[in-house]
C-alpha cells in the first residue's frame, strides 16, 4: 500500500483517520512518520488514549524511552484504568533502568488486571534486577501459575534461585524450561552453571554441549564448558573450549585469562603468560589476570617480573 497517495483533503479534519494511518505506518516500521500522524490525531482531539499509546509506541520502538514515558503517562491521565498503559510504561522504566518505578507500573496493570501473566513476569524480572530475588521468584511463581506452560518464567524463576544460591531448585526450573522448549539455549547453558557449582562437571558439560549444539556461536558456553574441563583436569580439552571462544570473540579477556590457567596446568607458563598478558591488554584492570601473570613468570624464573605483577595485583585489589 502507498501510503502517500491517501488524499489529505478527505482526513485533515478526522483524527481517527490520521490515527488509523499511523497505524499502517507502524505496520510497515515507518516509526518517524507514524509520529508525525499521531501528532496530528492527537492535535485534532487531544482525549485519544490510543493515539497516545501508539505514539509512544512508536517512541519506543525509536528507543526514544523518555518520550515514550510521557506519551503513556498521558494515556494513564485519560483512561487510570488501563492497564496496557502502566505495563508499557513500566517496560521504558525497565530500559532506563528505573527499577523501583517500573514495579510501581507493573504492580498497577496487575491491579487493574489480576490475570496478567507478562505483568507478573516483568515484575519479577525488575525484582531481580534490584537483587530482590524472594520476591522476583514469588512474581515468577504467579506468572507459572496463570500460564503453566510460560518456559520463560520458569527458567528465570530458576536464575533467581541461582541468585540465591539454591542451585539444586534451580535445576528443577531450568529443566522444566527445557521440557517445555528442548531449543532453549540459555536454559542449558544456566542448567550448567548451577551444576558447576554443585561440583557436577561431567552434567555441566553435557548442558554446555548442548546450548553449543544449539547456538554454535555461543562463546560463553565454550568459556564455561572449558572451566568445568578444567576442573576435571582435561586441559587440553580445555584449550580447545577457550580457543574456540576466542575465535569467536577475540576481545573475550575470561577466555585468554582461563586458557592461561589451562596452560599453567600443563606447566606450559610461557604460553601462560602470553594468554594472561593478552587478557590485560584487553581489560587492563584484571587483576587476576596478573596475580596468574606473576605466578607464572616466577615459575620460569622472572623474578622481577613476577614481584610487579604481583604489586600491580594488589595496588588494582586495595581498592
Amino acid at each position: 500500500m502507498d501510503l502517500s497517495t491517501i488524499e489529505l483533503e478527505t482526513i485533515k479534519d478526522d483524527s481517527r483517520l490520521w490515527y488509523y494511518r499511523g497505524w499502517a505506518e507502524m505496520g510497515l516500521k515507518m516509526y518517524n512518520e507514524a509520529i508525525i500522524d499521531f501528532n496530528k490525531s492527537i492535535e485534532i482531539n487531544p482525549e485519544s488514549d490510543s493515539a497516545y499509546l501508539s505514539r509512544g509506541n512508536a517512541k519506543a520502538y525509536l528507543k526514544n524511552y523518555t518520550g515514550a514515558i510521557d506519551d503513556y503517562s498521558k494515556a494513564i491521565e485519560i483512561d487510570p484504568k488501563d492497564d496496557y498503559a502502566y505495563f508499557k510504561r513500566g517496560n521504558q522504566n525497565v530500559y532506563l533502568k528505573n527499577y523501583t518505578k517500573a514495579i510501581d507500573d507493573y504492580s498497577k496493570a496487575i491491579e487493574i488486571d489480576p490475570k496478567n501473566a507478562q505483568a507478573f513476569f516483568n515484575r519479577g524480572f525488575a525484582k531481580s534486577d534490584l537483587k530482590d530475588y524472594t520476591g522476583a521468584i514469588d512474581d515468577f511463581s504467579k506468572a507459572i501459575e496463570i500460564d503453566p506452560k510460560d518456559q520463560e518464567a520458569f527458567h528465570y524463576r530458576g536464575i533467581a534461585k541461582s541468585d540465591l544460591k539454591d542451585y539444586t531448585r534451580g535445576i528443577d526450573d531450568y529443566s522444566k524450561a527445557i521440557e517445555i522448549d528442548p531449543k532453549n539455549a540459555d536454559a542449558y547453558y544456566h542448567r550448567g552453571v548451577a551444576k558447576s557449582h554443585l561440583k557436577d562437571y561431567r552434567g555441566a558439560i553435557d548442558d554446555f554441549s548442548k546450548a553449543i549444539e544449539i547456538d554454535p556461536n555461543d562463546d560463553i558456553a565454550y568459556v564455561f564448558r572449558g572451566v568445568a574441563k578444567s576442573d576435571l583436569k582435561d586441559y587440553t580439552g580445555a584449550i580447545d573450549d577457550f580457543s574456540k571462544a576466542i575465535e569467536i570473540d577475540p576481545k573475550d579477556q575470561e577466555a585468554f585469562h582461563y586458557r592461561g590457567i589451562a596452560k599453567s596446568g600443563l606447566k606450559d607458563y610461557r604460553g601462560a603468560i602470553d594468554d594472561f598478558s593478552k587478557a590485560i591488554d584487553i581489560d587492563p584492570k584484571y587483576d587476576s589476570a596478573y596475580f596468574r601473570r606473576g605466578v607464572a613468570k616466577s615459575k620460569i624464573g622472572d623474578s622481577v617480573g613476577a614481584v610487579n605483577d604481583q604489586s600491580k595485583y594488589e595496588e588494582l585489589t586495595q581498592h
